[in-house]
């Protein structure tokens, strides 16, 4: 699966030699990370490449694990409310690794999700989980917003 990155018009500032981005789901600039630069492009490619509505994407969505808080990337829900999607999101510089994995499975302990997603920009890698059968396959694209939502 590849995401065409530069097609995407992100209003980026700059504030005391500080980069910001725009994050259209939270509505506030944010520091301009190479992580959130892969995050902000998969936000927007959810929206316009797939027409997903903003109301059911979360950016940086707290979960209890173990006791401990931590942060989504993304969670894409539907229109029931309950989660569908989550994905995990790491700089271009960043290989994906079976702790990247670790890390996503982590948090589907907590949200039980039937689709999980990583990417670094460059790679990308989406599965499908199936709970009933204890099985998951690695998809090519990810399914339309009609089957998701």
């Amino acid at each position: 699966m590849q995401i065409e990155f530069s097609k995407y018009d992100l209003r980026i500032k700059s504030e005391n030699n500080i980069q910001y981005i725009f994050d259209i789901i939270r509505k506030k600039h944010v520091v301009l990370t190479p992580e959130e630069w892969v995050r902000q492009h998969i936000v927007h490619y959810l929206l316009y490449d797939h027409q997903f509505p903003k109301s059911l994407i979360s950016v940086e969505k707290k979960l209890t694990l173990n006791q401990l808080t931590k942060r989504t990337d993304i969670v894409l829900y539907n229109k029931k409310g309950l989660p569908v999607l989550i994905v995990e999101c790491k700089a271009e510089s960043v290989p994906l690794s079976q702790k990247t994995f670790e890390q996503i499975a982590r948090y589907n302990l907590t949200l039980n999700v039937p689709y999980l997603w990583v990417s670094n920009g460059n790679t990308n890698h989406l599965c499908r989980i199936d709970h009933i059968l204890k099985t998951f396959s690695f998809l090519e694209e990810l399914p339309a917003a009609s089957i998701l939502i």
